[in-house]
């Protein structure tokens, strides 16, 4: 066994996470005939199969789940060789891979990119969108340098850094406006709109409304806050979202706001990176400013 490149275990590691000759290409830059050529090459270096091959989806070999788990490890490795050279040189510069929840991304990205934007010009911003789930694991994988989320994650191997806490307001239509501000009780017992499941704050609002997640026959789902605010105003339910997603939301909706009586709702907001990332300076400094920064 000689010669396999880190081209080889790039292009491994992709088709082991995705699962898909056509999605894998895309992803490393690459025809699908390319891909399958250095996949079938990298076979024939180890001797042996790492996939199965059939169907429109593929499956790793015994071999194959080993395999893609040490490259994984090693193309970690190698990227923070790279993040080691970076933080030498002193101030943050080249790729920083950046992720963030959808419940955040809409109203704060714009203010956190133009932080690390002005406190290090020579970072090149990869931000990413998506659920909490992804986004541990990108960042355990190495394609994450680190990530803004609800805390807590409660991962041994990454670092929390807290950044601010926000209250969950309601939502209720328009003609809601004089009535009583429901308690939680109340508020079991109303049509009530989440995120689908996936969301993280979907769990923050059904444990403050102390509701299990196998939903009652009346609480509805949305796929996004805006989704579900149209959805209040046109009088379907109440919905529960986050403080700084109000002016955004509500803008062009039918819908009254109101805080609920304490003990309010709320969730701490934070960033999270590996303990190990050699960044892990810099990066603290960019969660201070952030913090600083918040409107």
């Amino acid at each position: 066994m000689t010669d396999i490149t880190l081209k080889h275990l790039r292009y491994f590691e992709a088709l082991a996470r995705l699962t898909h000759f056509g999605n894998a290409a895309e992803v490393c830059g690459i025809s699908q005939p390319a891909l399958s050529v250095q996949i079938k090459d990298l076979e024939e270096r180890l001797g042996a199969l790492l996939i199965e091959r059939g169907g429109r989806q593929i499956r790793l070999t015994a071999l194959g789940e080993s395999f893609a788990l040490r490259a994984r490890d090693i193309l970690k490795s190698v990227e923070e060789l790279g993040d080691l050279a970076r933080a030498s040189h002193g101030p943050l510069v080249g790729r920083l891979r950046f992720g963030i929840i959808p419940t955040v991304a809409p109203y704060f990205l714009p203010q956190v990119i133009a932080t690390i934007a002005g406190r290090f010009p020579g970072v090149d911003l990869h931000p990413r969108e998506t659920v909490t789930h992804r986004l541990i694991e990108d960042l355990g994988s190495g394609q994450l340098d680190a990530a803004i989320v609800a805390l807590p994650v409660s991962e041994q191997w990454l670092h929390e850094e807290v950044l601010f806490d926000e209250e969950f307001v309601l939502v209720r239509p328009a003609l809601d406006a004089q009535k009583p501000v429901p308690d939680t009780a109340m508020l079991r017992t109303m049509r009530l709109l989440l995120l689908e499941e996936g969301h993280c704050f979907r769990d923050q609002a059904l444990s403050f409304c102390n509701l299990s997640s196998t939903l009652p026959r009346d609480l509805m789902e949305g796929s996004s806050l805006s989704t579900l605010v149209q959805m209040v105003g046109a009088g379907i339910g109440v919905t529960l979202i986050p403080e700084m997603a109000v002016d955004i939301e509500t803008r062009s909706a039918s819908v009254s706001v109101v805080r609920l009586a304490p003990p309010r709702p709320s969730r701490r907001i934070g960033m999270v990176w590996r303990k190990t990332i050699p960044l892990a300076n810099q990066l603290t400094e960019i969660a201070a400013l952030i913090r600083a920064n918040r409107d």
